[in-house]
């Protein structure tokens, strides 16, 4: 759903690509102070409490996903190793995301229940990815699911953010219960899509 919007954003942000380069700064080394800043804004401030400061922290260097793409098409740098590099990173600030809530939850948050939740959406956002990679590996397709990568990133952030911002924390409550489920069924079609074209083969 999301991924319409890369184009806009990408574009964006196309003079801060530029910038970098010029600087000599490489496309993999955005990719890894991406990720760097992504964990610590997750793990240093969500076990806190201070889930608006994280949130802000997250968003700010979410965008070198963007960038360092960019980067490496207008160097002509794009490698097979830059691009599992990116994916391999993106799978642990994803996952950190989810571990600072989860340590929230076990803090100041305190709410077993939520904290189950938010290990949910760890394992199975990340299980999501999996199937799919490992699919395509395989030979088959399994570009299917209601909850994509960039979807589940921001409903987390933003029900998050605002929710800390307006006093609302069921906002974010909610999308954990929403993001643990939709996970749960995206790995659960991959699985049945994938079956189906392994059977017709």
């Amino acid at each position: 759903m999301l991924e319409r919007f890369r184009g806009f954003w990408t574009a964006l942000l196309a003079p801060i690509a530029k910038l970098f380069l010029r600087l000599g700064i490489s496309p993999d080394a955005v990719t890894l102070v991406g990720t760097i800043g992504v964990c610590a804004g997750a793990l240093v401030f969500f076990p806190q409490g201070m889930l608006l400061t994280g949130v802000l922290v997250i968003t700010a260097f979410v965008f070198s996903d963007l960038i360092d793409g960019h980067m490496a098409r207008l160097a002509d740098r794009s490698t097979p190793f830059g691009a599992f590099l990116d994916s391999t990173l993106d799978r642990v600030g994803d996952g950190a995301i989810f571990a600072g809530l989860a340590l929230y939850f076990a803090g100041p948050g305190d709410s077993q229940l939520y904290l189950v939740l938010s290990l949910i959406c760890l394992v199975m956002g990340n299980v999501t990815s999996y199937a799919r990679s490992r699919a395509e590996t395989l030979g088959y397709q399994a570009k299917v699911g209601i909850a994509e990568r960039a979807d589940r990133l921001v409903i987390c952030l933003v029900a998050t953010g605002v929710g800390a911002l307006v006093g609302l924390p069921v906002l974010m409550y909610a999308a954990l219960w929403f993001l643990a489920a939709a996970s749960t069924i995206t790995v659960g079609q991959r699985i049945w899509v994938v079956r189906k074209q392994a059977l017709a083969a």
